[in-house]
């Protein structure tokens, strides 16, 4: 692969290639094989993490990351939430090419979550405000469509299922404008 990532300047990215070659071999033939050459999927190697920018990785483009909630693991009323959600017609749902995109201006991103759940919004004790298409994406609630969804949720699950979404950005390198779909299980 012909792509070198600079370690020492932040936000740096690259995509490439590989291209292996083989030639055959054998006494007994008069002349060797004619080159066969195969060659691997695109992927981009970067230092682009937000927050991490000296962790250097790499993607494979083609694939489109997956993040995962179980409606009967940790965080079921969130899960709850982003299946009904999707059922609504809204981005993101697996098996589908909906993407959702990721947003990773922190201040757009609150944008979003502002217009989803305003704080003049009343949260029953124990309860936060979960909204969907997440706000660390461009389909959320102001950047988007205009259409998304909220919920009133267990407020743990809510800031865990949070932690767990930024924990997958993060593990599948998604990156500014990275698109990815939500499999509610």
């Amino acid at each position: 692969m012909d792509t070198t990532i600079n370690t020492a300047a932040a936000k740096q990215r690259g995509t490439g290639r590989s291209v292996a070659s083989w030639t055959f071999s054998n006494r007994e033939w008069v002349a060797p094989s004619e080159p066969t050459k195969l060659s691997t999927v695109d992927v981009r190697c970067d230092n682009a993490l937000p927050g991490a920018p000296r962790q250097v990785g790499c993607v494979t483009l083609a694939a489109v990351p997956v993040l995962s909630y179980s409606q009967t693991g940790p965080w079921p009323e969130v899960a709850k939430h982003i299946k009904d959600a999707q059922a609504t017609g809204l981005p993101g749902k697996y098996g589908t090419t909906n993407y959702l995109t990721r947003l990773t201006d922190r201040k757009k991103s609150q944008e979003n979550r502002d217009k989803a759940c305003p704080s003049s919004l009343e949260r029953p004790p124990g309860k936060s405000c979960d909204e969907y298409p997440f706000a660390s994406t461009w389909q959320g609630a102001k950047y988007g469509n205009g259409k998304f969804s909220r919920r009133m949720v267990n407020a743990k699950q809510n800031t865990d299922a949070g932690k767990a979404l930024k924990g997958f950005y993060t593990y599948s390198r998604v990156l500014e404008g990275d698109r990815f779909l939500v499999w509610i299980r």
